[in-house]
């Protein structure tokens, strides 16, 4: 099981990679097994030294009782002191911001995938799309020849 955010990679330019922990409850993470979550809107804060998750969309496990659960909750990750205080450095010269790119399990853990970003113009996105067709379009024509 792995979601992935694939909008982060068009709407962000990725500077930094870093895998965290996630805090989830037993429920959640019965869910995410299923293969169920979405990371669509999610973003990362760093609040009182600690990041947490906003917006990570984890619907309701199939078997568990639907009493009081919200599934856009503010999840906490788990990161290293060194590491958070490393992040906000580099998130206090401006414009960068905490981004989710991927939630996967290891070794039976939820890991998330974060990246330092810093949000793409329209003109960059735009530049984007069109390389990635010229490259397609270089794949189909050498398709055709062999």
């Amino acid at each position: 099981m792995k979601i992935v955010n694939r909008k982060a990679r068009y709407r962000y330019q990725i500077l930094d990679e870093i895998e965290a922990g996630i805090a989830l409850t037993g429920s959640e993470a019965k869910s995410l097994r299923e293969g169920r979550g979405s990371l669509l809107e999610a973003f990362s804060r760093i609040k009182d030294g600690e990041v947490w998750l906003h917006n990570f969309v984890i619907p309701l496990y199939s078997h568990a009782s639907p009493s009081g659960y919200d599934p856009a909750r503010p999840r906490k990750l788990l990161l290293h002191k060194n590491e958070i205080l490393a992040l906000s450095q580099k998130m206090s010269s401006g414009g960068l911001g905490l981004v989710p790119l991927a939630c996967y399990f290891s070794q039976g853990f939820v890991k998330v995938r974060l990246g330092l970003a810093r949000g793409k113009k329209q003109y960059e996105k735009r530049e984007t799309i069109k390389r990635r067709e010229q490259e397609r379009e270089a794949a189909r024509a050498i398709k055709l020849r062999s």
